[in-house]
């Protein structure tokens, strides 16, 4: 069996009696897998050609509560269908699911049968084609991280989310013996993927107790963040196939380190032979390219966060002197910093933006880095001067919105991202946005309780 599929393969797979079941599925604004099972015979006769979904899925909150407010779909307009178009390019097995296969959807109007725009796929598909028209193409990675605890997803949620078992009782962070009592799953992990065709480098522990890492080969935009939601999903159902649990929360505890998603990036020529960021001749490497690209990513980073750290929990998150960075100015090799240059004076030179967390949607977070560096580019904006030492220590640099309110102002009032990713599209993510703060600022959390019931 081959680590990805052509419709041929499967078919064979079929008849061979090794797949029966074929998972179709979108992702949604959450960046979470949405879809169907299909019997492998009718998918192959039928659904490979296209299948639907109430377009519901791009206008429900974490809850899958239905919000009113949206202007691509409501209650008054009956919550019709979209279109889900499987693209065969992801088609793939599922090693950790007996006899099952996985393909990733494009979403479409059910009338016209074009893109919806706001949709994660195509928003960055959007961006993608804009580097093309100018002979560029985007070359990107996610570093994923995230806790592993002793306890099924059901167990926790009968303890309420409370005396979590981490699978530590130490900082892990690049420890063989720690890692070496979590490999049931970290191996099942990195095996799973790689039998998906999803090109894995490493696992590793990280910075706190029962922390992972998960890193996957640099690729193409779009196959990146296809790998990333994959890679999330499948994390989550191999650690409930052996009575584990893990998170992606971008901050799941106060005194334990926050998980990011750190995003490495550099342009590429469409043949992808010659990397655009790299010039030899450069005191420090960097190309007018890279130059201009960097700066775009600067000069819009406020405006970007919300599109970086999505829900109230993420901001929990930017912390000092936990490596999640509270500045975003660009440094060399400087883990301080939101933006850090890696790899000098090589081909491998690239841009990690490290403001991301685990639980952004890897679609937005890579469309919306690509709107900013191009916006850099086309305006040939000059780059800032690298900023050297402890960023965390820094007065009077630009700094990362700490809350989600504060980012969606920022994006309220961004013309760049309106100018390249449409009205309509950030408009349905600020009502995203405006939702989930307006869910949280209602709700008695733990925290007060505990401060505030006997003593208020």
């Amino acid at each position: 069996m081959t680590a990805k599929f052509t419709l041929d393969e499967l078919q064979q797979a079929y008849a061979a009696g090794q797949i029966d079941t074929v998972i179709a599925c979108q992702v949604d604004m959450q960046g979470r897998l949405m879809g169907k099972r299909f019997h492998a015979d009718y998918f192959i006769k039928q659904a490979v050609k296209e299948t639907h979904a109430c377009n519901y899925l791009l206008a429900t909150d974490m809850d899958m509560h239905t919000v009113d407010g949206y202007a691509a779909t409501s209650w008054q307009a009956g919550y019709g269908d979209y279109v889900m178009k499987p693209d065969l390019t992801t088609l793939r097995p599922l090693p950790w699911l007996a006899g099952t296969a996985l393909v990733l959807c494009d979403v479409l109007d059910h009338a016209t049968h074009e893109p919806v725009a706001h949709s994660p796929r195509a928003m960055l598909k959007k961006q993608i084609a804009r580097l093309a028209d100018l002979g560029m193409q985007p070359m990107m990675a996610t570093e994923l991280e995230f806790f592993l605890f002793n306890q099924s997803y059901a167990e926790v949620h009968e303890a309420g989310y409370q005396h979590l078992k981490l699978a530590s009782a130490y900082n892990q962070d690049y420890h063989i013996l720690q890692t070496s009592k979590e490999e049931s799953v970290l191996r099942a992990i990195r095996n799973g993927l790689f039998g998906a065709g999803i090109p894995v480098e490493c696992s590793k522990g990280e910075a706190s107790a029962g922390q992972e890492e998960i890193n996957i080969q640099y690729a193409d935009a779009l196959t990146t963040a296809d790998y990333h939601s994959i890679v999330k999903t499948a994390c989550k159902e191999i650690a409930w196939s052996q009575g584990k649990a893990v998170t992606f929360m971008a901050k799941w505890d106060y005194s334990a380190a926050g998980s990011s998603a750190h995003i490495h990036q550099s342009l590429w020529s469409l043949d992808g032979q010659t990397a655009l960021f790299f010039d030899p001749q450069a005191p420090d490497g960097m190309s007018t390219l890279m130059r201009h690209y960097l700066a775009g990513l600067l000069a819009h980073a406020d405006a970007l966060t919300y599109f970086l750290a999505p829900w109230i929990n993420s901001y929990k998150r930017f912390q000092a002197g936990t490596f999640a960075p509270t500045k975003a100015i660009w440094s060399r090799d400087n883990r301080t910093a939101g933006y850090r240059l890696c790899g000098e004076h090589s081909q491998a030179l690239r841009i990690e933006c490290r403001v991301g967390g685990a639980d952004l949607n890897p679609y937005l977070a890579l469309a919306a880095q690509i709107a900013a560096g191009l916006d850099g580019i086309e305006r040939q904006l000059e780059l800032e001067p690298e900023f050297r030492g402890d960023a965390y220590a820094a007065n009077h640099v630009r700094t990362i919105p700490t809350t989600l309110r504060a980012a969606l102002e920022k994006l309220d009032h961004s013309a760049m991202l309106r100018a390249a990713m449409g009205d309509a599209v950030i408009e349905h993510y600020l009502h995203t946005g405006q939702w989930e703060q307006f869910e949280y600022d209602r709700r008695v959390t733990n925290w007060e309780l505990w401060r505030g019931f006997e003593r208020a």
